[in-house]
């Protein structure tokens, strides 16, 4: 005889990194009085009705190795660690997570840690350090990264530079009761060389490999991935495939945080340079030369954007035929197919907005709340409708022995 099964659905809590709006606190004020920079973030996280932010924090910009000319997406430090963040500072910020609601989901700082010179890749290792040491104080459980490349070897070699570099990193990690979240964007704007994947963490078949380095020193439960479906589309994946992949090979465990960032193809980039973008006649190259002039550099990402455009969530069109031929993101099926096919909790892994579509990246704090309110509630509201879904077809329909009408989307049938 069947039981009947309550009908409970889990929702995702719904954030925003806060690389956002890089300066809703101007630096004249935040430079003299850092904390302020996060007071003022989690207010406005507040006022677009967000669950919890995802602090970010970056080498301040006067003392970076990479010009904020050179990037696609400038990063912010909205946690300011030119001095120590001690538990006085800390007593500060989370009076303000206490007076707003906003909870901090963790603390990222998005660099190459893998960088080939020596003196500047200890100098990313023990920023993160300081990122780590941040996080424990703020009660975060996790930070958020890249891996990187050391851009003088192969990626067979560059498994040798992440035992050497990541092992001790993530044992100062487990140290302190955190787990070090990847994301895999491949970065292939990092360099003006032909390289693409400039961060080695960039898909399953990779992470499946960190891991084993990772597992075999006794940092396994440290390594974790921040997944972000724009890098898989721009590699021609789809969603539902990679975790898929991951399940089929027992590492259904991995994905541990989630970016909501989308990507949008375009068929005439593809067409004419294929999804290895564009690789010559850039503009990053000057007879023959890498250029020296750092807002040439810049140009090295059209191996990325004259294929794709970043998508906030919620802003572009809804395009069936996109979603089958991987060029957006499905966002219902990525929901469905996370809690079918990953090994995760929904209620403590939030959904995080990132904000990096080109044409909504304005600067001015009113002009971007409703713009981040509206693209919050779009994944809101989708987790929501797939969280149903699940609920009622795999939950309380499948305890009362009730089909599951139609197909639905398929792993590896795209």
């Amino acid at each position: 005889m069947s039981t009947a099964r309550p009908f409970e659905p889990v929702y995702m809590p719904v954030g925003v990194l806060t690389a956002a709006l890089q300066e809703l606190t101007p630096r004249e004020r935040r430079d003299p009085d850092p904390d302020l920079a996060i007071e003022e973030w989690l207010a406005y996280a507040s006022d677009m009705h967000a669950d919890c932010i995802e602090l970010s924090a970056a080498i301040h910009p006067t003392l970076s190795d990479v010009p904020a000319e050179a990037m696609l997406d400038p990063v912010a430090n909205t946690l300011d660690l030119r001095e120590p963040f001690d538990a006085d500072r800390a007593k500060r910020v989370l009076a303000a997570v206490d007076a707003t609601g906003v909870a901090i989901a963790d603390v990222a700082y998005f660099d190459n840690l893998l960088h080939h010179d020596a003196a500047i890749r200890q100098d990313k290792v023990d920023f993160m350090l300081a990122t780590m040491d941040a996080a424990v104080l703020l009660g975060a459980p996790a930070v958020c990264g890249f891996v990187g490349r050391d851009q003088t070897k192969s990626m067979d070699q560059n498994l040798i530079e992440f035992e050497n570099t990541f092992v001790p990193l993530l044992k100062a990690a487990k140290d302190r009761g955190l787990q070090y979240r990847v994301e895999q964007c491949p970065m292939p704007g990092w360099t003006a060389g032909d390289n693409f994947h400039n961060n080695i963490a960039y898909a399953p078949g990779m992470w499946i490999a960190l891991h084993q380095i990772c597992d075999r020193n006794g940092v396994g439960d440290q390594f974790r991935v921040h997944y972000d479906p724009s890098h898989a589309v721009l590699m021609g994946q789809d969603t539902r495939s990679i975790f898929q992949y991951l399940n089929d090979e027992g590492y259904d465990y991995l994905i541990a945080g989630m970016h909501v960032k989308g990507q949008v193809v375009s068929s005439e980039g593809v067409d004419g340079w294929g999804y290895g973008g564009q690789t010559v006649q850039r503009g990053d190259w000057v007879d023959g030369q890498v250029s020296s002039n750092p807002a040439d550099l810049a140009n090295s990402w059209k191996k990325q954007t004259v294929l794709c455009e970043h998508e906030l969530p919620g802003t572009a069109r809804h395009d069936p035929l996109a979603y089958l031929q991987n060029r957006t993101v499905d966002w219902l099926d990525h929901q469905i197919a996370a809690r079918e096919l990953l090994d995760f909790d929904p209620l403590t892994t939030p959904l995080i907005v990132e904000q990096e579509y080109g044409a909504a990246r304005v600067q001015d704090k009113d002009l971007l709340l409703p713009i981040l309110a509206g693209s919050m509630a779009f994944a809101r509201h989708i987790d929501r409708a797939a969280a149903s879904m699940f609920a009622l077809q795999s939950e309380v329909m499948a305890a009362q022995g009730i089909p599951v009408q139609g197909f639905g989307r398929q792993a590896y049938r795209s």
